[in-house]
């Protein structure tokens, strides 16, 4: 797949969505009373401080994630290195494929009718980056302006 703006336009959704799962983590981290659309559903309202923890580690996950997409897809992000993001974003594909199927399985119906589909649409994103070799045009790719070769003068 060498369409560079479709790989581009592809991560940057990828992000927004890791972005907005963060945000939802995060509410769900401070106490926000949303139990029952992460997690399976099983608690009402205020999750306990053990799902509060793992909320607040999945936002590093999901920061870690937007990382991996972002340097597969050529942005001028540093870290991950190239072949953490290469496999990285081969492994987005496989958890947001198995966390599709566990929200659309989810007791839960905002994660059956929310979460679900949006996993499915960010592991169809991450597969597009995925399959991308945005990165290594990029790499191969001349740096800087163009250089005219020195030319001799004879006096």
């Amino acid at each position: 797949m060498r369409n560079r703006a479709m790989t581009r336009m592809a991560a940057l959704g990828a992000v927004v969505g890791f972005a907005s799962l963060a945000v939802f983590q995060l509410l769900l981290a401070a106490g926000a009373p949303l139990g029952e659309a992460a997690w399976g559903g099983r608690t009402e309202g205020e999750l306990p401080l053990g799902l509060r923890v793992g909320s607040a580690i999945s936002i590093v996950a999901y920061a870690v994630a937007a990382a991996v997409i972002l340097r597969r897809a050529g942005f001028g992000v540093t870290w991950p290195s190239r072949t953490t993001a290469r496999i990285g974003t081969w492994v987005l594909v496989a958890l947001m494929t198995a966390g599709m199927s566990a929200n659309l399985l989810s007791q839960s119906p905002w994660e059956r009718f929310l979460l679900g589909p949006v996993t499915l649409v960010l592991a169809g994103l991450c597969l597009v980056v995925a399959l991308s070799d945005t990165e290594d045009e990029l790499r191969r790719a001349p740096r800087g302006p163009a250089r005219r070769p020195a030319t001799q003068t004879t006096r």
